[in-house]
């Protein structure tokens, strides 16, 4: 085996947003810096994982660098954007040409509003950082997710969100990242429905959704930020779900029947994921049986899934080597 060969895991949690202001123009003139486009808003991270798995082989060609993208099995490649993106804005900083074979593995359904974008790309710049021990800072990691979800309009505001950890809001849009975490309390389930994908891409060029997402999204912003609590995230994400009218332009009856169904019950609340078909529940831990039950209620086309809030350190290395 040789120097150049080597293999690295990293371990960057989901994150679910509740609620967000695109911004993309200012005084009315769209920006051209993608580090300066982003989002305004709120969401939280979850105890569940995307896995990032990068290993570095002698190339072919010994005079240029290559790479495979694999997501959740599949041979991708180029099609893989975000992480193929951030490949090519690294690969000019390797000290010698590598072939790499990045590898993401999700726990949750991708396109389904868990971030999984930002979870690879944050796996992918930190995993190549540290694998071809690149002189990058983490300020500079987080820049480059950030440009790459812009650039390839995978999302706007994820890669803050997961780096702000545990409940935050996203009190500035671009990057660097302006955020406040929330405190909340230690007793909340998280519980989880999917039906499947959206494509965030196509959610920021439907000018009509689009426009109401930003007024929509400012509110549902002015409102928590002047009582910043779990309880007020919860309601500013149901009110922008029904400002925005995105269950109407995206004809999602059955998301609107879940939201209802669970709100019907005393728990903190439930909202529509931002951005997937997909519904979240937060709940007192003693009234998940109540919650799951009407999730059952959807079955078979439903994905459930059991969570919590996660709040611990977002960007984990958790083997090295081969």
């Amino acid at each position: 085996m040789s120097n150049q060969e080597g293999k690295v895991i990293i371990k960057v949690p989901h994150r679910i947003s509740g609620f967000f202001e695109i911004v993309d123009k200012l005084n009315g003139i769209s920006i051209e810096n993608p580090q300066l486009v982003g989002s305004r808003g709120a969401g939280f991270n979850i105890n569940n994982f995307g896995i990032t798995e990068i290993t570095s082989q002698e190339p072919k060609d010994p005079s240029c660098s290559t790479c495979q993208i694999f997501i959740n099995g599949a041979e991708l490649n180029e099609k893989a954007e975000t992480t193929h993106f951030i490949f090519d804005y690294l690969k000019h900083k390797f000290k010698k040409p590598s072939h790499l074979i990045i590898e993401h593995d999700f726990d949750l359904p991708v396109g389904s509003g868990y971030g999984a974008s930002g979870s690879g790309a944050l796996g992918t710049v930190y995993g190549i950082s540290s694998l071809l021990k690149l002189k990058i800072s983490d300020y500079e990691k987080g820049k480059i997710a950030h440009i790459a979800e812009v650039s390839n309009k995978t999302g706007l505001g994820t890669i803050c969100g997961q780096l702000g950890g545990g409940l935050c809001i996203l009190k500035e849009p671009g990057y660097p990242c302006v955020s406040e975490r929330i405190q909340f309390p230690s007793n909340l389930s998280i519980v989880c429905g999917s039906f499947g994908m959206i494509h965030t891409k196509s959610i920021l060029n439907n000018h009509r959704l689009n426009m109401n997402i930003k007024k929509a999204g400012r509110e549902a912003l002015t409102k928590l930020l002047q009582d910043p609590s779990i309880y007020t995230f919860m309601n500013a994400s149901i009110e922008f779900v029904q400002n925005s009218h995105i269950l109407d332009i995206l004809q999602l009856t059955t998301i609107r029947e879940l939201i209802q169904d669970l709100n019907k019950l005393n728990i903190t609340g439930a909202s529509m994921n931002q951005l997937g078909r997909s519904v979240y529940a937060v709940c007192n831990k003693r009234d998940k049986a109540k919650v799951l039950d009407v999730f059952d209620g959807y079955r078979p086309e439903i994905n459930i899934i059991e969570t919590n809030i996660y709040e611990s350190k977002t960007i984990n290395i958790i083997k090295k080597g081969v």
